[in-house]
């Protein structure tokens, strides 16, 4: 990646720009571009509103490829989303849609998950 276009995007000030350069350029990213592009929608998404959907599109393009970068956009949602207007659709979205017949199990197995869960669900907890 052209680091004048690392540049432009930095001046990112809500995470859109950069998510749209993923979604673009997808095929023509490695791992080291997106660890800088990941970096940059955490810098600028106040909300978590494009971490989220960046992890989501990131899982359906190739969870095993991006595994990573999903990983650190999830955790970075799950603290930037204190209204939890985003977080939630990625239960289904990540975890499919019986994640609710697996809560026990995900639950014991993803921190990701339990902290979204929990987040989600306060009543509930663990």
């Amino acid at each position: 990646m052209d680091k004048e276009v690392l540049k432009k995007l930095s001046k990112d000030d809500s995470g859109l720009a950069t998510y749209e350069y993923i979604a673009n350029h997808i095929d023509a990213l490695n791992e080291e571009d997106m660890d800088s592009l990941v970096d940059n929608i955490l810098n600028s998404d106040k909300s978590g509103q494009f971490a989220v959907s960046t992890a989501r599109y990131l899982f359906a393009i190739d969870s095993n490829r991006f595994s990573k970068a999903i990983d650190t956009l999830i955790k970075g949602a799950i603290d930037r989303d204190r209204e939890r207007k985003y977080i939630g659709d990625l239960l289904t979205s990540i975890w499919g849609v019986d994640y609710a017949s697996r809560v026990a199990e995900l639950q014991a197995t993803d921190d990701n998950f339990r902290r979204i869960y929990k987040r989600m669900f306060p009543a509930v907890g663990i």
